[in-house]
Protein backbone atom coordinates (compact mmCIF):
# COMPACT_ATOMS: atom_id res chain seq x y z
CA UNK A 1 0.00 0.00 0.00
CA UNK A 2 1.19 3.51 -0.77
CA UNK A 3 2.47 5.73 2.01
CA UNK A 4 -0.61 7.61 3.30
CA UNK A 5 1.37 10.76 4.02
CA UNK A 6 2.49 10.87 0.38
CA UNK A 7 -1.00 10.40 -1.01
CA UNK A 8 -2.45 13.69 -2.32
CA UNK A 9 -5.77 13.00 -0.57
CA UNK A 10 -4.32 11.46 2.60
CA UNK A 11 -6.11 12.30 5.83
CA UNK A 12 -5.35 11.34 9.40
CA UNK A 13 -1.77 10.59 8.38
CA UNK A 14 -0.18 12.04 11.52
CA UNK A 15 -2.58 10.97 14.25
CA UNK A 16 -5.47 8.60 13.51
CA UNK A 17 -8.89 9.97 14.42
CA UNK A 18 -10.06 8.29 17.61
CA UNK A 19 -6.54 7.67 18.90
CA UNK A 20 -7.59 8.76 22.40
CA UNK A 21 -10.08 5.90 22.66
CA UNK A 22 -7.36 3.27 22.78
CA UNK A 23 -7.26 3.82 26.55
CA UNK A 24 -10.98 3.91 27.28
CA UNK A 25 -14.30 3.96 25.42
CA UNK A 26 -16.64 6.92 25.42
CA UNK A 27 -19.62 4.61 25.90
CA UNK A 28 -20.22 1.15 27.29
CA UNK A 29 -23.46 -0.28 25.92
CA UNK A 30 -24.64 -2.75 28.55
CA UNK A 31 -27.48 -5.12 27.72
CA UNK A 32 -28.89 -5.66 31.20
CA UNK A 33 -31.36 -8.30 30.03
CA UNK A 34 -32.70 -9.65 26.77
CA UNK A 35 -36.20 -9.91 28.24
CA UNK A 36 -38.68 -7.59 26.51
CA UNK A 37 -42.42 -7.21 26.03
CA UNK A 38 -42.06 -6.22 22.36
CA UNK A 39 -41.34 -8.45 19.37
CA UNK A 40 -39.50 -6.08 17.05
CA UNK A 41 -38.88 -7.46 13.57
CA UNK A 42 -35.28 -6.23 13.50
CA UNK A 43 -34.21 -7.00 17.09
CA UNK A 44 -30.44 -7.43 17.37
CA UNK A 45 -30.82 -9.25 20.68
CA UNK A 46 -33.65 -11.54 19.49
CA UNK A 47 -35.33 -10.45 22.73
CA UNK A 48 -37.79 -12.82 24.38
CA UNK A 49 -40.49 -12.49 27.05
CA UNK A 50 -38.26 -14.04 29.76
CA UNK A 51 -34.59 -13.45 30.63
CA UNK A 52 -31.98 -15.73 29.11
CA UNK A 53 -30.20 -18.20 31.40
CA UNK A 54 -26.90 -16.96 32.77
CA UNK A 55 -27.63 -13.24 32.97
CA UNK A 56 -25.25 -11.33 35.21
CA UNK A 57 -26.30 -11.42 38.83
CA UNK A 58 -26.54 -8.22 40.85
CA UNK A 59 -23.19 -8.98 42.47
CA UNK A 60 -21.57 -9.64 39.08
CA UNK A 61 -23.08 -6.42 37.71
CA UNK A 62 -21.64 -4.40 40.60
CA UNK A 63 -18.27 -6.09 40.05
CA UNK A 64 -18.43 -4.90 36.43
CA UNK A 65 -19.06 -1.32 37.57
CA UNK A 66 -16.05 -1.61 39.86
CA UNK A 67 -13.99 -2.87 36.94
CA UNK A 68 -15.07 0.07 34.77
CA UNK A 69 -13.45 2.49 37.19
CA UNK A 70 -10.16 0.99 36.02
CA UNK A 71 -10.51 2.92 32.78
CA UNK A 72 -9.54 6.01 34.76
CA UNK A 73 -10.48 9.62 34.16
CA UNK A 74 -12.61 10.31 32.22
CA UNK A 75 -14.75 7.28 32.91
CA UNK A 76 -16.94 5.97 30.11
CA UNK A 77 -20.66 6.69 30.03
CA UNK A 78 -22.91 3.63 30.36
CA UNK A 79 -26.03 3.11 28.26
CA UNK A 80 -28.26 0.52 29.93
CA UNK A 81 -30.06 -1.26 27.13
CA UNK A 82 -31.71 -4.60 26.38
CA UNK A 83 -34.13 -6.23 25.61
CA UNK A 84 -35.86 -3.87 27.98
CA UNK A 85 -33.71 -2.69 30.91
CA UNK A 86 -36.93 -1.89 32.81
CA UNK A 87 -37.38 -5.66 33.13
CA UNK A 88 -34.26 -5.82 35.29
CA UNK A 89 -35.39 -5.80 38.98
CA UNK A 90 -32.15 -4.26 40.23
CA UNK A 91 -32.05 -1.41 37.70
CA UNK A 92 -32.41 1.33 40.32
CA UNK A 93 -29.69 -0.21 42.45
CA UNK A 94 -27.30 -0.42 39.49
CA UNK A 95 -28.01 3.22 38.64
CA UNK A 96 -27.19 4.19 42.21
CA UNK A 97 -24.00 2.10 42.17
CA UNK A 98 -22.93 3.66 38.86
CA UNK A 99 -23.53 7.17 40.19
CA UNK A 100 -21.58 6.37 43.38
CA UNK A 101 -18.59 5.53 41.18
CA UNK A 102 -18.89 8.66 39.06
CA UNK A 103 -20.18 6.73 36.04
CA UNK A 104 -22.83 8.58 34.03
CA UNK A 105 -25.78 6.58 32.74
CA UNK A 106 -28.45 6.73 30.07
CA UNK A 107 -31.29 4.32 29.35
CA UNK A 108 -32.79 2.71 26.25
CA UNK A 109 -36.19 1.49 27.51
CA UNK A 110 -38.78 -0.36 25.50
CA UNK A 111 -42.14 1.38 25.20
CA UNK A 112 -44.36 -1.00 27.13
CA UNK A 113 -46.75 -0.55 30.09
CA UNK A 114 -43.66 -0.61 32.36
CA UNK A 115 -42.72 2.84 31.02
CA UNK A 116 -44.83 5.51 32.75
CA UNK A 117 -44.22 9.15 33.58
CA UNK A 118 -43.83 8.22 37.26
CA UNK A 119 -41.25 5.56 36.38
CA UNK A 120 -39.36 8.04 34.19
CA UNK A 121 -39.31 10.53 37.05
CA UNK A 122 -37.93 7.85 39.39
CA UNK A 123 -35.25 6.94 36.87
CA UNK A 124 -34.21 10.55 36.46
CA UNK A 125 -33.96 10.90 40.23
CA UNK A 126 -31.89 7.69 40.28
CA UNK A 127 -29.36 9.21 37.91
CA UNK A 128 -30.52 8.59 34.33
CA UNK A 129 -29.19 11.52 32.28
CA UNK A 130 -30.93 10.80 28.95
CA UNK A 131 -33.07 8.18 27.25
CA UNK A 132 -33.52 6.88 23.74
CA UNK A 133 -36.83 5.98 22.15
CA UNK A 134 -37.42 4.21 18.85
CA UNK A 135 -39.70 5.65 16.18
CA UNK A 136 -39.63 3.61 12.99
CA UNK A 137 -42.46 5.22 11.08
CA UNK A 138 -44.52 8.38 10.77
CA UNK A 139 -47.79 6.55 11.45
CA UNK A 140 -49.12 3.84 13.71
CA UNK A 141 -49.37 1.45 10.78
CA UNK A 142 -45.71 1.91 9.84
CA UNK A 143 -44.21 1.94 13.35
CA UNK A 144 -46.34 -0.74 14.97
CA UNK A 145 -45.71 -3.01 12.01
CA UNK A 146 -42.00 -2.98 12.90
CA UNK A 147 -42.44 -3.16 16.68
CA UNK A 148 -44.94 -6.01 16.60
CA UNK A 149 -47.35 -4.56 19.22
CA UNK A 150 -50.35 -2.34 18.31
CA UNK A 151 -50.46 1.01 20.10
CA UNK A 152 -46.67 1.40 20.37
CA UNK A 153 -46.60 4.43 18.04
CA UNK A 154 -48.93 6.54 20.19
CA UNK A 155 -47.26 5.28 23.37
CA UNK A 156 -43.84 6.33 22.02
CA UNK A 157 -45.02 9.87 21.28
CA UNK A 158 -46.56 10.00 24.75
CA UNK A 159 -43.29 8.83 26.33
CA UNK A 160 -41.47 11.56 24.43
CA UNK A 161 -43.85 14.15 25.88
CA UNK A 162 -43.27 12.77 29.37
CA UNK A 163 -39.51 13.05 28.94
CA UNK A 164 -39.90 16.64 27.73
CA UNK A 165 -41.98 17.47 30.79
CA UNK A 166 -39.28 16.00 33.01
CA UNK A 167 -36.54 17.85 31.12
CA UNK A 168 -34.94 14.51 30.22
CA UNK A 169 -33.01 14.64 26.89
CA UNK A 170 -34.20 12.17 24.26
CA UNK A 171 -32.51 10.54 21.29
CA UNK A 172 -34.94 9.15 18.72
CA UNK A 173 -33.73 6.03 16.91
CA UNK A 174 -35.18 5.19 13.51
CA UNK A 175 -34.58 1.98 11.60
CA UNK A 176 -33.52 2.32 7.96
CA UNK A 177 -34.48 -0.59 5.70
CA UNK A 178 -35.72 -0.93 2.14
CA UNK A 179 -39.30 -0.74 3.44
CA UNK A 180 -38.86 2.12 5.95
CA UNK A 181 -36.67 4.39 3.79
CA UNK A 182 -39.52 5.98 1.77
CA UNK A 183 -41.15 7.12 5.03
CA UNK A 184 -38.06 8.87 6.44
CA UNK A 185 -38.96 12.39 5.20
CA UNK A 186 -42.33 12.07 6.94
CA UNK A 187 -40.62 10.86 10.13
CA UNK A 188 -38.35 13.91 9.98
CA UNK A 189 -41.34 16.23 9.52
CA UNK A 190 -43.03 14.63 12.52
CA UNK A 191 -39.92 15.01 14.69
CA UNK A 192 -39.59 18.71 13.84
CA UNK A 193 -42.89 19.20 15.70
CA UNK A 194 -41.41 17.61 18.84
CA UNK A 195 -38.48 18.39 21.14
CA UNK A 196 -35.58 15.96 20.84
CA UNK A 197 -31.82 16.13 21.28
CA UNK A 198 -30.81 13.86 18.41
CA UNK A 199 -32.22 11.80 15.55
CA UNK A 200 -30.14 8.67 14.98
CA UNK A 201 -30.84 6.58 11.90
CA UNK A 202 -29.91 2.93 12.32
CA UNK A 203 -29.09 1.35 8.98
CA UNK A 204 -30.12 -2.30 9.25
CA UNK A 205 -27.50 -4.94 10.00
CA UNK A 206 -28.72 -8.43 9.13
CA UNK A 207 -28.25 -10.10 12.51
CA UNK A 208 -30.77 -11.44 15.03
CA UNK A 209 -34.31 -11.01 13.74
CA UNK A 210 -32.98 -8.35 11.36
CA UNK A 211 -32.22 -11.13 8.89
CA UNK A 212 -35.95 -11.11 8.09
CA UNK A 213 -35.72 -7.56 6.67
CA UNK A 214 -34.00 -6.09 3.61
CA UNK A 215 -31.21 -3.54 3.73
CA UNK A 216 -31.27 -0.54 1.43
CA UNK A 217 -29.00 -0.77 -1.60
CA UNK A 218 -25.63 0.97 -1.65
CA UNK A 219 -26.94 3.56 -4.10
CA UNK A 220 -30.04 4.26 -2.02
CA UNK A 221 -27.91 4.54 1.13
CA UNK A 222 -25.72 7.11 -0.61
CA UNK A 223 -28.75 9.16 -1.67
CA UNK A 224 -30.23 9.00 1.83
CA UNK A 225 -27.00 10.12 3.47
CA UNK A 226 -26.59 13.05 1.08
CA UNK A 227 -30.15 14.06 1.99
CA UNK A 228 -29.43 13.66 5.73
CA UNK A 229 -26.25 15.70 5.48
CA UNK A 230 -28.25 18.51 3.91
CA UNK A 231 -30.92 18.26 6.62
CA UNK A 232 -28.34 18.34 9.39
CA UNK A 233 -27.29 21.92 8.63
CA UNK A 234 -30.73 23.34 9.47
CA UNK A 235 -32.40 20.63 11.56
CA UNK A 236 -33.59 21.72 15.03
CA UNK A 237 -31.78 18.69 16.47
CA UNK A 238 -28.62 16.68 15.82
CA UNK A 239 -28.74 14.15 12.98
CA UNK A 240 -26.47 11.10 12.98
CA UNK A 241 -26.29 7.65 11.48
CA UNK A 242 -25.43 4.28 12.98
CA UNK A 243 -23.82 1.61 10.79
CA UNK A 244 -23.68 4.03 7.85
CA UNK A 245 -20.21 5.40 8.41
CA UNK A 246 -19.97 6.82 4.90
CA UNK A 247 -21.97 9.73 6.29
CA UNK A 248 -18.57 11.02 7.45
CA UNK A 249 -17.07 10.81 3.96
CA UNK A 250 -20.07 12.58 2.44
CA UNK A 251 -20.07 15.29 5.12
CA UNK A 252 -16.31 15.80 4.80
CA UNK A 253 -16.39 16.08 1.01
CA UNK A 254 -19.25 18.59 1.26
CA UNK A 255 -17.17 20.58 3.75
CA UNK A 256 -14.20 20.53 1.38
CA UNK A 257 -16.42 21.89 -1.38
CA UNK A 258 -17.34 24.72 0.99
CA UNK A 259 -13.64 25.54 1.24
CA UNK A 260 -12.68 23.92 4.56
CA UNK A 261 -9.23 22.39 4.82
CA UNK A 262 -8.76 18.91 6.26
CA UNK A 263 -7.31 20.46 9.43
CA UNK A 264 -10.40 22.67 9.77
CA UNK A 265 -12.65 19.64 9.23
CA UNK A 266 -10.85 17.69 11.95
CA UNK A 267 -11.23 20.65 14.29
CA UNK A 268 -14.95 21.06 13.55
CA UNK A 269 -17.87 19.54 15.50
CA UNK A 270 -18.53 17.01 12.73
CA UNK A 271 -15.20 15.33 13.51
CA UNK A 272 -16.47 14.21 16.91
CA UNK A 273 -18.15 11.31 15.15
CA UNK A 274 -15.22 10.42 12.91
CA UNK A 275 -13.32 7.16 13.09
CA UNK A 276 -14.16 3.55 13.75
CA UNK A 277 -16.15 3.30 16.96
CA UNK A 278 -16.55 -0.49 17.36
CA UNK A 279 -13.90 -1.37 19.93
CA UNK A 280 -12.49 2.12 19.52
CA UNK A 281 -14.81 4.42 21.39
CA UNK A 282 -17.62 2.01 22.21
CA UNK A 283 -17.81 -1.50 23.60
CA UNK A 284 -20.77 -3.79 24.28
CA UNK A 285 -21.47 -6.11 27.21
CA UNK A 286 -24.24 -8.68 26.73
CA UNK A 287 -26.71 -9.75 29.39
CA UNK A 288 -24.61 -12.86 30.03
CA UNK A 289 -21.33 -10.91 30.20
CA UNK A 290 -19.93 -11.48 26.72
CA UNK A 291 -17.86 -8.53 25.49
CA UNK A 292 -18.08 -7.56 21.81
CA UNK A 293 -16.83 -4.49 19.92
CA UNK A 294 -20.44 -3.32 19.48
CA UNK A 295 -23.95 -4.65 19.80
CA UNK A 296 -24.19 -5.19 16.07
CA UNK A 297 -20.83 -6.98 15.83
CA UNK A 298 -21.36 -10.30 17.64
CA UNK A 299 -17.70 -11.34 17.89
CA UNK A 300 -17.07 -12.12 21.56
CA UNK A 301 -13.56 -11.31 22.80
CA UNK A 302 -14.16 -12.52 26.35
CA UNK A 303 -16.59 -12.47 29.25
CA UNK A 304 -16.66 -10.10 32.24
CA UNK A 305 -17.46 -12.98 34.59
CA UNK A 306 -13.91 -14.19 34.07
CA UNK A 307 -11.93 -11.27 32.59
CA UNK A 308 -11.53 -7.53 33.02
CA UNK A 309 -13.48 -5.34 30.61
CA UNK A 310 -10.61 -2.85 30.76
CA UNK A 311 -8.04 -5.41 29.63
CA UNK A 312 -10.31 -6.86 26.93
CA UNK A 313 -11.05 -3.43 25.53
CA UNK A 314 -7.46 -2.20 25.55
CA UNK A 315 -5.51 -5.28 24.63
CA UNK A 316 -7.53 -7.95 22.81
CA UNK A 317 -6.17 -8.48 19.27
CA UNK A 318 -9.63 -7.99 17.73
CA UNK A 319 -10.02 -4.61 19.42
CA UNK A 320 -6.53 -3.57 18.36
CA UNK A 321 -7.18 -4.60 14.75
CA UNK A 322 -10.29 -2.41 14.64
CA UNK A 323 -8.12 0.61 15.52
CA UNK A 324 -5.90 0.19 12.45
CA UNK A 325 -8.00 1.08 9.37
CA UNK A 326 -5.00 0.75 7.05
CA UNK A 327 -5.09 -2.95 7.85
CA UNK A 328 -8.68 -3.38 6.65
CA UNK A 329 -9.22 -5.50 3.57
CA UNK A 330 -10.33 -4.39 0.12
CA UNK A 331 -11.64 -0.91 -0.62
CA UNK A 332 -11.96 0.10 3.05
CA UNK A 333 -8.26 -0.58 3.59
CA UNK A 334 -7.27 1.43 0.53
CA UNK A 335 -9.74 4.29 0.99
CA UNK A 336 -8.27 7.72 1.68
CA UNK A 337 -11.18 8.34 4.07
CA UNK A 338 -10.69 5.21 6.16
CA UNK A 339 -9.38 7.06 9.24
CA UNK A 340 -12.44 9.31 9.16
CA UNK A 341 -14.92 6.62 8.14
CA UNK A 342 -13.65 3.05 8.13
CA UNK A 343 -16.92 1.51 7.01
CA UNK A 344 -19.30 -0.64 9.04
CA UNK A 345 -17.32 -3.44 10.60
CA UNK A 346 -20.60 -5.05 11.68
CA UNK A 347 -22.00 -5.14 8.14
CA UNK A 348 -18.71 -6.43 6.74
CA UNK A 349 -18.88 -9.26 9.27
CA UNK A 350 -22.57 -9.99 8.64
CA UNK A 351 -21.98 -10.23 4.88
CA UNK A 352 -18.54 -11.88 4.71
CA UNK A 353 -17.72 -13.33 8.12
CA UNK A 354 -14.64 -11.08 8.26
CA UNK A 355 -14.94 -7.94 10.40
CA UNK A 356 -11.98 -6.34 8.58
CA UNK A 357 -13.50 -6.70 5.11
CA UNK A 358 -15.01 -3.85 3.06
CA UNK A 359 -18.42 -2.44 3.92
CA UNK A 360 -20.77 -3.66 1.14
CA UNK A 361 -23.12 -0.69 1.64
CA UNK A 362 -20.52 1.84 0.48
CA UNK A 363 -20.20 2.37 -3.31
CA UNK A 364 -17.22 4.74 -3.09
CA UNK A 365 -14.18 3.92 -5.23
CA UNK A 366 -10.97 4.93 -3.40
CA UNK A 367 -8.54 7.31 -5.08
CA UNK A 368 -5.90 4.58 -5.09
CA UNK A 369 -8.18 2.45 -7.28
CA UNK A 370 -9.00 5.39 -9.59
CA UNK A 371 -5.37 6.59 -9.76
CA UNK A 372 -2.99 3.63 -10.17
CA UNK A 373 0.01 5.97 -9.94
CA UNK A 374 -0.51 6.02 -6.17
CA UNK A 375 -1.25 2.32 -5.83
Amino acid sequence: MADRAAHPHAIGAVRPVGWAYRRAPMIVYWELTNACGLACRHCRATAMPLPAPGELTTAEAIDLLDDMTGFGDPLPHVVFTGGDPLRRPDLDLLLAEARARGIGASLAPAVTPLLTIDRLAELKDAGVQAISLSLDGSSAEAHDGVRGVPGTFEATLEALEWANRLDLPVQINTLVTASTAPDLPAVYDLLTTRTILRWSLFFLISIGRGTQLTEVSAGEAERLIVWLNGLARDAPFQVKTTEAMQYRRIAARAARRRGLTDAEIEASPMARGFGIRDGNGIVFVSSTGDVTPSGFLPVAVGNVKRESLVSLYRDHPTMRALREPDGFAGRCGRCEFNHWCGGSRARAYAWTGDLLESDPLCPYVPALDRDPVHA
